[in-house]
């Protein structure tokens, strides 16, 4: 029991990283636009973050609930490990100011572990099933193939939106930017129904595996309790990060910001639709890319984006390495 209750412990800490880690998604591009100040912001991130994993299912929580495959008895171990692994990797990416991806890191986590304690039939590797992501394969899909949906997006959408309101930059310029309000809420409410059900997920697994529940079915206590340790980290605000994606890769303005979210938010809860879990981080960082790209190309700061990816791919394994590490303990907790 005291094992169970580290681990839904550690779920939530690590929802909270995950809340104030991301949470410059949805507001960086408000804060850099002076669409909105700060503290306005954060309060709408606030409110339809914890909207997100209340309202939008549980396809997500499903399909991370059903990576790890071993007996009842080591799931508690394993998973404490994986959430240990990823909690340390977002405190150490958020202290950089890296938007690493949170999702990158519970994969690796869990992954990690999970390979430590029962090898690779530990893992349920699957793939993409009736349209459907599934196991290790099906997540790492989702989370490779959403950049380039946000790049896409963001470069697409800049280019249809940027010849008539350009034009017309001095009579729109207020409109677009209570536009950014629309679409900031939108990317929110994505961020928690796609972020918040992974641990949703993770923490549902844990309650089966010790039998406190029958089936893989999210208790409400466990929607609300995820969606309020991640709208609190989002309300604590995650400032390093918002200055690299507001300003660090490329200097956007109100049209570029409202591209940029509206693109995400639609990548994202397409996502969530499916059951596919995808960095929020990933999708917004690379239709900001996709933004600068169709304007300026020289004007976007490769470098940064360069060390956002090479934080990118290392978050997997790094994860993966530090629940390794961490899972004698935690077999000695459970």
């Amino acid at each position: 029991m005291g094992g169970l209750l580290i681990a839904v412990v550690i779920a939530l800490a690590f929802d909270f990283t995950n809340g104030f880690h991301d949470s410059a998604n949805a507001i960086a591009a408000l804060v850099a636009t002076r669409a909105a100040r700060p503290a306005q912001a954060v309060v709408l991130a606030s409110v339809f973050t914890v909207l997100g994993p209340v309202l939008a299912g549980t396809a997500v929580a499903d399909t991370v609930g059903g990576i790890v495959t071993l007996p009842h008895a080591q799931v508690v171990a394993v998973v404490g490990a994986g959430l240990t692994g990823a909690l340390l990797w977002n405190l150490a990416t958020w202290w950089r100011g890296l938007p690493a991806s949170s999702s990158h890191a519970l994969v690796g986590g869990l992954v990690g572990a999970a390979l430590v304690q029962g090898g690779i039939h530990g893992v349920r590797w699957g793939g993409i099933v009736d349209w459907r992501p599934v196991g290790v394969f099906g997540v790492v899909i989702s989370l490779a193939v959403s950049p380039l949906l946000g790049f896409s997006a963001g470069w697409l959408g800049t280019r249809l939106a940027s010849m008539p309101a350009r034009r017309a930059r001095s009579r729109v310029e207020r409109q677009v930017r209570r536009g950014e309000w629309v679409t900031a809420s939108a990317l929110a409410f994505s961020h928690g129904s796609n972020d918040a059900q992974k641990t949703m997920g993770v923490v549902t697994l844990l309650l089966v595996a010790s039998g406190h529940l029958a089936v893989f079915a999210v208790p409400l206590w466990v929607k609300l309790a995820s969606g309020a340790a991640i709208t609190i980290g989002t309300s604590v605000g995650g400032w390093r990060i918002v200055r690299t994606l507001g300003s660090g890769i490329y200097r956007i303005n109100a049209l570029d910001g409202f591209v940029s979210q509206g693109g995400s938010a639609t990548v994202i809860l397409g996502a969530a639709a499916i059951g596919g879990p995808v960095s929020t981080t990933h999708v917004v960082a690379s239709s900001i890319v996709g933004v600068g790209a169709a304007q300026r190309r020289r004007h976007v700061r490769w470098a940064v984006v360069s060390e956002i990816g090479a934080a990118w791919l290392i978050t997997l394994p790094s994860s993966a390495v530090t629940a390794a590490i961490v899972l004698p303990f935690w077999r000695w907790v459970a």
